[in-house]
């Protein structure tokens, strides 16, 4: 078998991999300015797609400009997400470099798409290939692909191989998702690496704190803005409101998101649909109409809005109504990135919204609500794998946490973008 990382290699963002040049894991894209797509033509048999983020996602109906149509596998809340992520990405940016796709091959998505559940094998390119729950956000996927020589027109040829493509994980539990407890037999893993040099406190405690700094603000008299991811952070933050019996307002794409989980065919995919369900009674649903956001900034309450990290959306109107104010609060859920107004306002005291450098007098806190696996529990999950071949990708220091599982006896490395491997049996 032969994988070849066409994106996610030393890097976070564009994630794609080739097996056997007919197999495609993913076709992400970088959002960074100027966005970055996978790299190199490919026409493959069919797709697989770990779950609905951006950078897994991004580029996948650019798949479809010419006269193939591959079938592209994935979970059903995986196809809501990457269809709403579709049609945002047109609507800002659409026939301009940064949008990789137009309307008719977004339109033929839906004509090639096939959902499948967790633990039901289905075939695709001639490999046999099976969904497990990751607990990164509702509906993503380890990816288990097992040759078993059909892909080679030898069934049973050398006992084939088994190649396992974590895609994003998360071990411990969260709101909306438990951790995943799958360890499937592999004969070789590709490992997401995002957090491999980070060690977080317990979830619980970071949701405790997390809920007693809103309800302080709102004692105080203050207004809590609370920027967040659409696509799973939004939730998580619902839940806790409703958990902890805190007012809250909900704004920009995480509405549409919280309804598409709560869908008939996606609620099986969520660790408790009711929760999120009550969650959803709790939050009041934004339209932005005849100045409804200033109005709702003024407010003693809790807005949970996008985007997560201050480069557009409706935080552009939130956060310049509470700046001024040091009794406000200014509540970060997610990792800023380098460059972003987010990480800004973080390490400076101000940030550039909305065209406008801004200072702020609000208070402003991070919480680490990530949904990726840490130092911890991304060495808990390879423990499983600790005889087999481990690829290390989709992080910033892949080199370095390879090295330091080879010193610790597994066969880790790190390839590099572009890089062609042969894996498993020949």
């Amino acid at each position: 078998m032969e994988v070849q990382f066409l994106g996610g290699a030393r890097e976070i963002g564009r994630s794609a991999i080739l097996v056997d040049d007919r197999l495609l894991l993913d076709f992400g894209m970088d959002s960074g300015n100027p966005p970055s797509f996978p790299i190199g033509d490919v026409d493959p048999e069919a797709v697989i797609v770990s779950h609905g983020h951006l950078d897994h996602v991004g580029s996948l109906p650019s798949l479809l400009s010419g006269d193939g149509r591959p079938p592209v596998h994935w979970t059903p809340p995986t196809r809501d997400l990457a269809m709403v992520l579709a049609r945002d990405t047109l609507k800002l940016h659409g026939g301009t470099y940064d949008c990789p796709f137009t309307e008719a091959e977004l339109a033929r998505l839906t004509q090639v798409s096939e959902t499948h559940g967790y633990r039901e094998p289905f075939e695709a390119a001639g490999y046999e290939i099976t969904f497990f729950d990751a607990g990164h956000v509702p509906g993503s996927a380890h990816v288990l692909i097992e040759d078993n020589g059909f892909s080679s027109g030898r069934p049973g040829a050398d006992g084939g191989t088994r190649l396992l493509y974590t895609g994003d994980f998360h071990t411990g539990d969260q709101q909306l998702l438990a951790g995943t407890t799958a360890r499937p037999n592999a004969d070789v893993v590709i490992c997401e690496s995002t957090y491999a040099d980070t060690a977080r406190r317990p979830r619980a405690e970071i949701e405790a704190g997390f809920a007693e700094s809103l309800r302080t603000t709102i004692w105080e008299g203050g207004t809590v803005v609370v920027p967040a991811f659409a696509i799973g952070r939004t939730q998580e933050v619902l839940c806790l409101c409703e958990e902890h019996d805190l007012e809250c307002y909900v704004d920009g794409m995480g509405k549409r998101v919280t309804e598409l989980f709560l869908r008939a065919e996606n609620r099986a995919f969520l660790r408790d649909p009711d929760l999120l369900r009550r969650a959803k009674g709790n939050a009041r649903f934004v339209d932005g109409r005849d100045g409804q956001r200033k109005r709702i900034a003024a407010q003693n309450t809790v807005v949970v809005t996008t985007s997560g990290m201050l480069h557009g959306g409706p935080a552009m109107t939130y956060v310049p109504e509470i700046r001024s104010h040091p009794v406000n609060k200014i509540a970060m859920t997610g990792y800023q990135v380098e460059g972003t107004p987010g990480r800004d306002l973080l390490e400076t005291g101000s940030a550039e919204i909305d065209g406008r450098v801004m200072p702020v007098s609000a208070q402003v806190e991070q919480f680490d609500f990530s949904a990726h696996a840490d130092r911890t529990g991304l060495r808990s999950f390879l423990e499983s794998y600790r005889n087999d071949t481990v690829l290390v990708n989709h992080g910033d220091r892949c080199e370095a946490f390879a090295a330091e599982l080879r010193a610790d006896g597994f066969d880790a490395s790190a390839p590099e973008l572009g890089a062609r491997l042969e894996v498993g049996s020949p």
